[in-house]
């Protein structure tokens, strides 16, 4: 879309958030900007880059055992468990590694894990890793679901943050909205923009968006 604007994350010059102004309709919210985070998730030296920067924030005071990616953080996911591993950051693992785990959707919305899977969640320190929290309904979700499964949330990491907390946990964010001072987020049922005429633009979640025309 026309009119997107690159910034760059004050502390790290070469992670770059794209912002897309608009009106687009997320699962949570109506929102005035996309932020797109393609090539942060999917080119390499961006993916990298990223990790990095989340690394440094987190390394010095969280355990991870397993990072549980959402909205396609998997790339971002393997790299900050070597930075986080190459930094020396304790595990509880017997095995002396970190899990990188994606979870499953099942048609409510709800998320779950596969016997397989659990013994990389149950008892394990998790670190959450998304895109973008806005509202912080899927953190809250995530949240709930880790702990069905017996997971102890030791942190959650996020590219872009509009919330400094969430379940009483920190959000550690490379940007938040004092980068884009202008970003708002408003419920479904009295959103400005739709009250103004404004028509939507695209439907969007943490992989992209969809054109309306």
């Amino acid at each position: 879309m026309e009119g997107t604007v690159r910034i760059q994350s004050k502390a790290h010059h070469n992670v770059v958030l794209k912002a897309i102004p608009g009106h687009f309709v997320t699962p949570n919210s109506h929102v005035n900007y996309f932020l797109d985070m393609a090539t942060l998730k999917c080119r390499l030296n961006e993916a990298s880059a990223t990790a990095k920067a989340l690394s440094e924030q987190i390394a010095a005071t969280t355990v991870v055992d397993t990072i549980v990616c959402i909205d396609g953080c998997e790339v971002i996911g393997a790299f900050l468990a070597e930075d986080l591993t190459r930094a020396g950051i304790y595990s509880m693992n017997s095995h002396n590694t970190i899990y990188i785990v994606t979870p499953e959707y099942v048609n409510s919305g709800q998320l779950v894990f596969r016997e397989n899977m659990i013994p990389m969640i149950k008892g394990k320190n998790v670190l959450i890793l998304l895109t973008s929290a806005t509202t912080g309904q899927t953190i809250v979700k995530t949240g709930q679901a880790l702990k069905y499964y017996g997971a102890k949330i030791s942190g959650i990491s996020a590219v872009f943050s509009a919330a400094n907390s969430v379940m009483g946990i920190p959000i550690k964010s490379l940007f938040t909205i004092t980068d884009i001072p202008d970003y708002k987020a408003y419920d479904p049922e009295g959103c400005s923009l739709c009250k103004e005429g404004k028509p939507i633009d695209a439907f969007a979640n943490g992989f992209g968006y969809s054109k309306i025309n």
